[in-house]
């Protein structure tokens, strides 16, 4: 691997980090190896915005390369709403331009003394005045500093505003609205005085054996191109699984309290497709170009169309069946630099309160909050990105704002991070999915709801059960997270129906390995276990494996009607499954030196 440039902004001072053998041989690249590399920083005591918390910028061993989906990179370090690991993936192709730059990531330190951005020209690193640029927001900065860098293929990362103000669930953005949207890491940015990274490259990106990943690398993409999930994700987005999804009674509908969304065909992929879709946005090297680039009518410019999240977060979720609304919500949000899940979720919640009356027009500033209304949601959203009256307490996120109501259990959070769009009462498997995942409320850990819709992996031992089973799909649940988690170290797409043993073929020719599929569950499985255990470390206890109370009380109509998880059943079983003791949700002394975290070991159990 190439190095890592460590930059502390406090003193100004850089150097290259070089990663131990070892590391790349067991946590291979991507948020895996950023955990190994944050585990002695991430501690209870620090303080997420403070100088000393890392921002870790970090690629994978076929970033840039061409393989299926891998235009894309993490950013990592501690989540300002969570106190635990954050993680976010991104795709575009800043990543690719840093590793043409000859580095593999960028760790950042420490408090620029007034606004700055970093210009990296090849192996040149330029800390230049942001001042000017502070305020602006997320796609404008981006234009204003390829102007002045002087390089107009140049690569940018930026914060917005919601970023600058410490939003707790700001972004972090590139390229045509690609975004780094869970777990706030746009705050952290912002509270270093950050706005924005360039990045310029010209070195050939390192590849072991060539010769041979080359062909490999040709036909896993044909493959890819000619796949049926990848077709549907093409033609109609990931808003294609709306339908369906609301026909399960797994779509959450008015802040996760019905099963049913009547207006279902006016919020979904099709009906874009239909009506506003004007064309295609893929990452670097893509092959599926799932992105949606849509024209509104009477509107002269081209903008980038909701995915399946912001589409249900904005829709159904907030009663609104608009769809060209849901269109500038998206983009507002992305304009301010907040990720749209957390943001609609958070809104829906005070639409939720204001409905149950524990807060009133008097907190939110006049606004009257009733469902479906686009002009009141449009004006939460605004003065939730510029941090103004009730928008300040928005910005807290939901579990911090329906505290200072009394109502903290209506909040539909895990740990601080808002839960996503799919109801674990119509896919079961999902309520593991989010109670243990390292970050949070996370669908991306584990997208568990396509093995519960009936997509197995033979090759992995992932079977197929009822999307009501429950405690015997633990075990399921803990093979698909480890999966996901080498995706994450990769770094590759998770829409990328790359067959397991076409991966390790990858692997192996990108990165000088002999892995076998066995291999690859092993390194997911020593990675999720250590995520495991920085968060055991910072605080997080067996307590913290729940779920919000709404999604814990059955619906009474839709597809999902009177069913609700036995959360208690499955974590026994997954406990079981995982080698994790049930006193401490601490993983058992064995189970880490089993997979050689012997660190881990030692600090947990003393």
């Amino acid at each position: 691997m190439q190095p890592i440039l460590k930059i502390d902004l406090t003193s100004g001072k850089t150097e290259e980090f070089s990663i131990p053998k070892e590391w790349e041989q067991d946590f291979l690249g991507g948020a895996s190896l950023a955990a190994r590399i944050l585990y002695d920083s991430l501690t209870s005591e620090l303080d997420a915005f403070s100088a000393d918390a890392p921002l870790l910028f970090m690629t994978g061993p076929m970033t840039g390369t061409s393989a299926p989906t891998t235009g894309r990179f993490v950013i990592c370090g501690k989540g300002p709403a969570t106190g635990l690991w954050a993680e976010s993936n991104i795709g575009g192709f800043w990543g690719p331009e840093l590793r043409k730059a000859g580095y593999d990531g960028l760790w950042i330190t420490g408090k620029a003394s007034e606004p700055v951005y970093l210009w990296l020209n090849r192996s040149r690193l330029e800390v230049r005045n942001a001042a000017h640029l502070w305020g602006m927001n997320t796609y404008a900065v981006q234009e204003k500093v390829k102007e002045e860098v002087g390089e107009k293929s140049a690569r940018v990362c930026v914060i917005g505003p919601a970023g600058e103000k410490q939003v707790l669930f700001a972004s972090i953005m590139c390229d045509h609205g690609r975004m780094a949207g869970r777990t706030g890491l746009g705050a952290v940015m912002g509270s270093k005085n950050l706005k924005a990274i360039a990045v310029y490259g010209t070195n050939e990106i390192p590849v072991f054996d060539l010769p041979r990943y080359k062909p490999l690398r040709s036909e896993a993409n044909r493959r890819l191109k000619e796949d049926n999930e990848s077709k549907v994700l093409r033609e109609v987005g990931t808003g294609g699984a709306a339908n369906y999804s609301e026909y399960l009674g797994a779509m959450p509908v008015k802040y996760y309290s019905r099963g049913v969304f009547e207006k279902v065909d006016e919020v979904s992929g099709a009906k874009m497709a239909e009506t506003i879709l004007t064309g295609r946005s893929a990452c670097q090297g893509c092959v599926i170009a799932c992105g949606r680039v849509v024209k509104l009518p009477n509107d002269t410019m081209k903008r980038k169309g909701p995915e399946y999240e912001t589409m249900v977060g904005f829709g159904p979720n907030l009663m609104n069946a608009n769809l060209e609304a849901i269109v500038d919500l998206g983009e507002l949000c992305d304009r301010y630099g907040m990720d749209t899940i957390s943001a609609s979720n958070t809104i829906g919640l005070a639409f939720h309160l204001y409905e149950k009356g524990l807060i009133t027009k008097e907190d939110t500033g006049g606004i009257e909050l009733n469902w479906g209304d686009v002009d009141a949601i449009e004006e939460l959203v605004r003065l939730t990105g510029a941090r103004e009256g009730i928008g300040d307490l928005l910005a807290l996120g939901s579990r911090r704002f329906a505290a200072r109501f009394g109502a903290e259990e209506e909040a539909v959070q895990v740990n601080g991070l808002e839960v996503a769009y799919h109801d674990p009462r119509g896919v079961s498997g999902m309520a593991l999915s989010y109670a243990t995942s390292p970050r949070g409320a996370c669908h991306n850990q584990s997208d568990y709801f396509f093995v519960d819709w009936g997509h197995t992996h033979d090759q992995l031992e992932i079977e197929f059960f009822s999307r009501h089973d429950q405690a015997e799909k633990a075990g399921n649940v803990a093979k698909h997270q480890d999966w996901r988690t080498v995706f994450n170290a990769m770094v590759m797409c998770i829409f990328a129906n790359v067959e397991p043993v076409e991966q390790v073929k990858l692997i192996n020719a990108a990165c000088g390995l002999d892995w076998t599929v066995a291999d690859m569950r092993k390194a997911g499985e020593r990675a999720w276990n250590l995520k495991r255990a920085i968060n055991n470390r910072m605080g997080l206890t067996v307590e913290n494996d729940k779920l919000p109370k709404a999604l814990l009380e059955p619906f009474p109509d839709g597809g999902s009607a009177g069913f609700s998880p036995d959360l208690e059943g499955m974590l026994f079983a997954y406990y079981e499954v995982r080698g994790w003791d049930l006193e401490t949700g601490k993983p058992t002394r064995e189970k880490l030196l089993e997979l050689g975290l012997d660190d881990a070991a030692k600090d947990l159990w003393r």
